[in-house]
């Protein structure tokens, strides 16, 4: 299995963090393995794209809580990653 779990929502407290926010949490290393999807579902064409990270962060968005890792953005970059036999992906890691 790619991820801990697959979720369809965000069981966490909202954080309120915008992207200007979440630029200034530094990116880690974080294993797939690990996380749990916050999205069921995702756009294959969005995912193939050759520029699908050009208008957003480069990096992943994940929330920590109650020890556990949310992927809340970056879904396609995790499964491009997964795609390429890596285990790990670069995140942003905000700990609630």
């Amino acid at each position: 299995m790619i991820f801990k779990a697959v979720g369809d929502s965000r069981p966490y407290p909202d954080h309120g963090y915008s992207g200007r926010q979440w630029s200034g949490v530094p990116p880690r290393l974080v294993r797939l393995d690990e996380l749990v999807t916050t999205k069921r579902e995702l756009d294959l064409q969005q995912l193939l794209a050759e520029d699908s990270t050009f208008y957003g962060d480069l990096f992943a968005h994940v929330v920590e809580w109650e020890g556990t890792l949310y992927l809340e953005d970056g879904l396609h970059r995790a499964l491009r990653a997964a795609l390429h036999q890596r285990p790990t992906l670069h995140a942003r890691v905000l700990t609630l």
